[in-house]
């Protein structure tokens, strides 16, 4: 009998939220280990804080708000950025060994649409590895964690209207249906329904289409970030070079060495991501190229100071001292996901939502750099803290079940290939209508086509995507739309919606 309280994820929001239960017990569930479970372990960049001298709160989050392109919740962002320092300072006390100067202070790098140096990282661009690993070490310690690796969360399990356990998937093909007083989802992003993707594979959308088929509300699904730096060597998930290269001052230019950002944003690299990939992308599409140059900027020093980067680099037959790297946009992070409020907890009564999974209202229309991490370790934190002082119902134990599922079918991953180029080509950097209601139309014949629930799940969360998009007739942040160029004052609000609307709003579109 598992523990009362089940963490579905074993990334960074997680295993953070599972610590901080403790000593209540708790159980993680995840297709992988603890540690290498997630995007947060391929994190590069680190987390933002106001940790400076000079620097503030209601600065970071002045930022966070004119990244998000109007629909930011200042209070929450405000919110999140005064619980950043104590946030860090945990993860520092398990020993997460961030880069620190000579008097022990912490050294923060700058990214792009930061207006401090406010990145808190480890050995320049290996934050999220450094600290998984670190947590990994801490769940080994604390007694009241149970990790039970090797399942894949499938569907929610609801008695009335309330959450009473998860249906999950053994790598084995063996169901099991776990019950549990308390849910919280922590399954990470969409990028996989893409074709081009930073994002582990774990990261299909899994928790958005859970919760929405249990009838949770969905916010903001349309804002898909794409990284403007993703290394194009035809690798899948594809790697990533840092934003922090452009704040070091790297340059991205065409293969004529020109950089033609400077013609899209005064701001040219550091200009916010969604203009950034935007403008990449133009430049792969007329058939001029993308390229990060930092040969000049880091240089000799790439070795030592972007190690990441640059084993990913020397692995593809590229040395970035002496030559710039190919890059091309990415799918990288959902802004968007199931709405929660400022503690965690989802429209659903028993159930929780924390990290990328999650809509918490401070990412707005654009993430700005580094809140990722830091939204998983505050909101994960909120969210503990929630449920600890919460009347949780005993267990209902009539639910729980084993049994044994088909392995998925080559049709099915034929369904899986033909989403994803899909989605990179209607719902990508750059939309419109037609795009749009085709994608709406292909997603609902596709789903004639599988009866496997994990890829059942894909294509709901896609539909959620290309409706919300549908639905917003605007460019605000990172959703581009190519018929609607500009922003719409009147739309410049957070949107919400359920399965139900969106299969309307597909019906309305003519699919």
């Amino acid at each position: 009998m598992l523990p009362p309280i089940v963490i579905v994820g074993g990334g960074l929001a997680g295993v953070f939220c599972a610590l901080k239960l403790a000593p209540r017990p708790v159980a993680i569930l995840a297709p992988t280990p603890v540690g290498s479970s997630g995007s947060s372990y391929w994190a590069q960049g680190g987390i933002a804080a106001a940790v400076e001298e000079g620097d503030t709160p209601e600065r970071h989050a002045d930022d966070t708000v004119a990244a998000g392109a109007g629909i930011v919740d200042r209070e929450v962002a405000l919110g999140m950025a005064r619980e950043a320092r104590d946030r860090v300072e945990d993860l520092a006390a398990m020993g997460a060994p961030f880069d620190r100067r000579d008097g022990g202070a912490f050294a923060p790098s700058r990214e792009a649409a930061h207006s401090h140096r406010r990145i808190v990282r480890v050995m320049g661009d290996a934050a999220g590895r450094a600290i998984m690993e670190t947590l990994e070490r801490e769940v080994a310690r604390i007694r009241s964690v149970t990790v039970v690796d090797g399942y894949s969360a499938q569907q929610i399990i609801m008695r009335g209207q309330r959450v009473v356990g998860v249906r999950a998937r053994h790598a084995s093909g063996r169901l099991c249906d776990i019950p549990c007083s308390a849910l919280v989802l922590a399954t990470g992003g969409v990028g996989h329904l893409y074709r081009l993707t930073t994002n582990p594979v774990e990261a299909r959308g899994v928790g958005v289409a859970m919760a929405a088929r249990a009838g949770a509300m969905i916010a903001d699904a349309e804002f898909v970030q794409f990284h403007p730096t993703a290394i194009d060597i035809d690798a899948d998930p594809a790697p990533l070079a840092t934003e922090a290269l452009r704040g070091e001052g790297a340059t991205i230019v065409d293969r004529d060495g020109r950089r033609f950002l400077l013609d899209v944003d005064p701001a040219g690299e550091l200009a916010p991501r969604d203009i950034v990939a935007r403008g990449v992308f133009a430049s792969i599409k007329a058939g001029h190229g993308a390229f990060l140059d930092a040969r000049a900027a880091v240089g000799a020093e790439f070795p030592s100071r972007f190690p990441t980067v640059y084993g990913s680099c020397r692995a593809a037959g590229i040395d970035p001292v002496t030559e710039p790297i190919p890059i091309a946009p990415a799918a990288h992070y959902h802004m968007g996901g199931v709405w929660t409020d400022r503690r965690g907890r989802t429209s659903l009564d028993g159930l929780w939502a924390i990290g990328e999974v999650a809509s918490t209202g401070v990412h707005g229309a654009n993430r700005l750099a580094s809140n990722s991490l830091l939204e998983a370790i505050v909101f994960g934190a909120r969210a503990a803290a929630d449920i600890a002082a919460s009347p949780l119902p005993d267990v209902d134990l009539r639910i729980a079940a084993d049994r044994s599922e088909s392995p998925i079918h080559d049709r099915d991953f034929a369904v899986v290939e033909e989403l994803r180029d899909l989605m990179s080509a209607n719902v990508g950097v750059i939309r419109d209508a037609a795009g749009l209601a085709g994608a709406l139309k292909a997603i609902r014949r596709l789903s004639g086509r599988t009866s496997d629930i994990e890829i059942s799940n894909m294509l709901t969360t896609a539909l959620l995507i290309a409706a919300s998009a549908f639905a917003r007739p605007e460019s605000r942040g990172a959703q581009f739309r190519a018929d609607f160029p500009h922003a719409n004052p009147a739309l410049a609000h957070r949107s919400r919606l359920t399965l139900a609307d969106a299969l309307r709003i597909a019906d309305e579109a003519g699919a």
